[in-house]
């Protein structure tokens, strides 16, 4: 049966984590077969990486999440994806405004300045 779950790679008290696909019956640091992503909890704040296009090619294959990774999935849902049509969400290049017009300095130091008042 295979299994997704943490390899530990981090030295002595600074854990370091892989998301693995492995056979259940292999040891916690032994061979995966996949490596698909990373888990950093000593970094602030702390970093998951995860394949997800991977993660759902193993999952469909019958590879079952270990709890703690179906806890890390929760807790970091993954990004809502962009809509199929891109061309109904982009403006279209005659509706944009043309950006102001930007003086330049040389013609903004030609203009007087005025003379600030002297006490008399």
């Amino acid at each position: 049966m295979l299994t997704i779950r943490m390899r530990r790679v981090g030295a002595r008290k600074r854990p370091f984590f892989r998301l693995v696909v492995t056979e259940s019956r292999t040891a916690r640091d032994g061979r995966a077969l996949e490596v698909l992503g990373h888990y950093d909890p000593a970094a602030q704040p702390e970093t998951i990486e995860i394949d997800r296009q991977r993660l759902r090619h193993w999952v469909s294959r019958g590879a079952q999440p270990s709890g703690t990774v179906r806890t890390l999935l929760v807790r970091n849902p993954e990004p809502p994806e962009p809509p199929d049509d891109a061309a109904a969400v982009a403006p279209a290049p005659s509706a944009v405004a043309p950006a102001p017009a930007v003086e330049s300095q040389s013609e903004a130091a030609s203009e007087p300045q005025p003379e600030s008042e002297q006490d008399a």
